[in-house]
Formats: C-alpha cells, sequence, structure tokens
C-alpha cells in the first residue's frame, strides 16, 4: 500500500490548520471522515505501548453545556462538530500491564513467556517503589502525544481543530466522572469547520525561523 504523500500537501495542509476560534455550528464531520479519526486515536504511538488514556467523545449537548462555564466560556465547547476529552490513567497497577501483554498474544499470536522480559521491564520502569507519583504525568504526555496525531490528521482531512488547555480539570473530572475510572483530564480538542467569519483563519502564522527551533549536532 502506498502511503506516501507529496511533501506539499503535507505542508500546505499544516499551514492552512490554525486554532480555530468560531466554529460553525451548523456543519458536522462526515461520519466517515469521524471514524477515521477516532482511528488515528487508537493507532497513535506511546510509551511501551500501553495506551495510558481514554478518549471521551463529547456529544450529549447538555453535558458540553455543563463544560463550557469550566472552560473559560471558550464557545468551541459547544459549537463544533465534535469536542474531545483526553483523559490519563492516574496509576498503573500489573493488571493494566498484563492485560497489554494478552492483546500483544493474541494480535501476534506468540507464546505469552516470549514476554517475559518486556514484562519485566515494564514491571521496573513503572510499577516500581516511588514510580507511582509519575505516572499521572507521564500518561499526559501520551496523550499529548495522540493529540498531535489527532490534529495533523484531522488537518489532512480538511477538518479545523482546537486543542483547549483552559479548563479546570477537577470540575471536568467530577463532571465527566473520571476519578472513579482511575482517570484525570489532560487536555481537550474542539473539532468541525471553521465559521466564516472567524478572522483568525486569514491571520498569518506566526513561527520562529527554522534557524531558531532547529540544530543540527
Amino acid at each position: 500500500m502506498n502511503h506516501v504523500i507529496p511533501e506539499s500537501q503535507l505542508l500546505d495542509a499544516l499551514n492552512w490548520r490554525y486554532a480555530t476560534k468560531t466554529f460553525d455550528a451548523t456543519k458536522k464531520i462526515p461520519e466517515a471522515t469521524w471514524k477515521a479519526l477516532e482511528e488515528t486515536l487508537v493507532l497513535s504511538p506511546s510509551s511501551f505501548g500501553l495506551q495510558p488514556y481514554r478518549f471521551l467523545i463529547i456529544k450529549d449537548p447538555a453535558i458540553r453545556a455543563q463544560l463550557k462555564p469550566h472552560s473559560w466560556n471558550q464557545t468551541q465547547v459547544v459549537d463544533a462538530s465534535h469536542y474531545i476529552v483526553l483523559a490519563g490513567r492516574t496509576a498503573m497497577t500489573e493488571t493494566e500491564v498484563d492485560r497489554f501483554l494478552d492483546r500483544v498474544v493474541e494480535v501476534r499470536s506468540i507464546p505469552k513467556e516470549s514476554l517475559d522480559g518486556y514484562r519485566g521491564m515494564m514491571y521496573g520502569s513503572l510499577l516500581s517503589p516511588g514510580a507511582e507519583t509519575r505516572i499521572p504525568h507521564w500518561a499526559a504526555l501520551q496523550a499529548y502525544i495522540a493529540l498531535g496525531n489527532l490534529m495533523t490528521s484531522a488537518a489532512l482531512l480538511g477538518v479545523d481543530t482546537c486543542a483547549i488547555e483552559g479548563f479546570a480539570p477537577t470540575e471536568y473530572d467530577s463532571i465527566l466522572g473520571l476519578k472513579e475510572q482511575g482517570y484525570a483530564s489532560v487536555v481537550c480538542c474542539a473539532l468541525g469547520y471553521r465559521h466564516s467569519e472567524d478572522k483568525h483563519a486569514s491571520a498569518a502564522k506566526v513561527r520562529f525561523p527554522s534557524s531558531d527551533l532547529i540544530k543540527t549536532i
């Protein structure tokens, strides 16, 4: 399968995207396009392949309305076609690690004992004394990888996005019942189509020169 696209197509998509401030609430993402975007979340890379996160697609208008005042009253929360809350695990146990290893065995049809070394490495990194204090931050970093993958994929499909960090995680966790599930909200993303009157769409993209950001050693 040829999955290569021209370099210009990638850069055009990334130059086209911006943090959409005003979405057209009447325009919805087609189902096939949305399913592809959901799959980009599933296919995102993560540390050890453990996927220590959950993606909540908030469809219920009433819940979105509840979340809005805890999101600096940003209109994207209620106007975007789709709204996602990316949540990270707050703890890891042997159960989560072994469940992942069972999945590896199932998908790759290999003996579980062949993964003993991998299991030991994960146990040592994630379950050793003191590791529990690092898990929420580690899981949050993995969620951000998924966010980046989602936003780039959306741009390639002509879907607008806006990552939202301006929200009250504690309030989100309460409304969505995340604490009881062993998760905490990390970051959100609104997806849909820009409103024709969003002045930010035509603003020049501001970035430092590549010479300031990229150093070859």
